[in-house]
Parts: C-alpha cells; sequence; structure tokens
C-alpha cells in the first residue's frame, strides 16, 4: 500500500511537532531521550527534523512520557515550550 503524499499543513505540523520535542528534550542529548522511549536515535533525528511528520502514535506517547508533557501538548497544533501558558 502507497502513502499518500502529505500536503502542506501536515507538513507544517510535522515541522511543529519536531519543534516542540527538541525544545521539551532542552539539554538532554538524543541519545538519552529515544534509549528511555524505547526508539532508535535516528527514528527521534527524523521526527525532529520533520522527515517523520506522522510517527506513530505509540511513538509520541512514548516521547511525551519521557519528556513529561501532557499527551495533548503533541497531539494537535504543536507549540514551542515557551508558547505554552
Amino acid at each position: 500500500m502507497v502513502r499518500p503524499p502529505l500536503n502542506t499543513e501536515q507538513r507544517l505540523r510535522g515541522l511543529r511537532l519536531g519543534e516542540t520535542l527538541r525544545a521539551a528534550r532542552g539539554t538532554r542529548s538524543m541519545v538519552e531521550v529515544a534509549a528511555r522511549a524505547g526508539i532508535s536515535v535516528e527514528t527521534l533525528r527524523k521526527i525532529e527534523t520533520g522527515r517523520v511528520p506522522t510517527p506513530a502514535f505509540f511513538t509520541v506517547a512514548a516521547l511525551a512520557h519521557v519528556l513529561e508533557l501532557p499527551l495533548m501538548t503533541l497531539a494537535g497544533p504543536a507549540r514551542t515550550v515557551s508558547d505554552r501558558p
């Protein structure tokens, strides 16, 4: 099965998700966060750079848990940590 191409909004949402995750990771290394979330460093790198704009739900849930972010923060239009109230 071939996935349909992502539209501009979906690509932008992926970039915002990556930005939110990078900001939440702060000074923690990608290796540390990926290991704690049970994903590869390459997967985390791809998500943070927007190359995987629609990661699997369980991947996002694991990252939210490790980064101590409410899952809803990552479910909607992603915002940077500094944008949150």
